[in-house]
């Protein structure tokens, strides 16, 4: 499935509905010709990253998350702010609930002193989050690291690309955080990834055991001018990463980070989460 463009991908698609029909068809005449195995459900679930709707009011956020049929969701600061009281927190929480979905992080959160640092993990505790997909900077990662085992709370840091000091690439994230505790992983942005000249997933592979979150999204170039754009229609190996993200058994979130579009995003990402529950079906 390597280079998949978009027109192999609806090619095999209906290849593969050929395929399953005479497939049932043939299993299904006798027990004895055995039937027809199922396959095996992928571990992670597909989500959003909320900055896909940052021009958007929280109620309209979730709405469009439920309408395009996801459960999961983190939330960037714009639609829950770090400076909020516990009791806000609370409330915006139940709102989650309420809509059937389920708030399972926030990020990215930036940690550039040691009060962000101490403010993200009581933000996300108070929460009930799973994970924070965070950039600490390098001089703060001892304290994120008492933090991390204090609350039990992963700490995912997340990757900016060929123009980020801090962390361009997931190697860079890997090479400062391997020796911390094992709670503090990568949330390897697949389109900033591949922006710095690196396929994603050779780096899901590679990092896989400290892999605990990843933003999904397409790339119109593998150079620092590459931009977002809907999924399948870019650079991206897409059916690839989704493999390689069964192959090493990813258990977290891959959460759609839909950055084209702002003040209209969601046809965009409604045909990106599209695509990419296609290319699962597919695999």
């Amino acid at each position: 499935m390597e280079k998949t463009n978009r027109r192999d991908f609806f090619k095999w698609a209906c290849a593969g509905i050929a395929a399953t029909s005479f497939s049932y068809n043939v299993n299904s005449q006798t027990k004895e010709e055995g039937a027809a195995k199922k396959p095996g459900k992928h571990l992670f679930e597909i989500g959003m990253a909320s900055y896909t709707f940052r021009k958007f009011k929280l109620d309209d956020c979730l709405a469009m998350t439920k309408r395009l049929g996801l459960k999961k969701i983190a939330f960037k600061d714009m639609h829950l702010p770090l400076t909020s009281t516990d009791a806000e927190i609370k409330a915006v929480v139940q709102k989650v609930k309420d809509a059937g979905l389920d708030l399972y992080g926030c990020g990215v959160v930036y940690m550039r002193n040691p009060d962000e640092v101490k403010k993200a993990f009581d933000y996300a505790k108070a929460a009930g989050m799973k994970v924070i997909i965070g950039v600490p900077e390098h001089n703060l990662l001892d304290l994120a690291n008492q933090k991390v085992k204090e609350y039990d709370i992963k700490l995912s840091i997340h990757n900016h690309g060929p123009t980020d000091k801090v962390y361009p690439t997931p190697q860079s994230v890997y090479e400062k955080i391997k020796d911390l505790d094992r709670r503090i992983g990568l949330c390897i942005d697949i389109g900033h990834t591949q922006r710095s000249g690196v396929d994603p997933s050779e780096a899901a592979k590679k990092y896989a055991d400290r892999l605990y979150d990843v933003h999904i999204k397409d790339v119109n170039a593998s150079t620092k001018e590459g931009n977002t754009l809907e999924m399948g229609r870019g650079v991206i190996d897409i059916p690839k990463f989704m493999k390689t993200l069964i192959q090493i058994k990813f258990s977290g979130v891959a959460a759609l980070e839909y950055e084209k579009d702002q003040d209209d995003p969601l046809a965009g990402a409604a045909e990106s989460i599209g695509y990419s529950k296609g290319v699962l079906a597919m695999l």
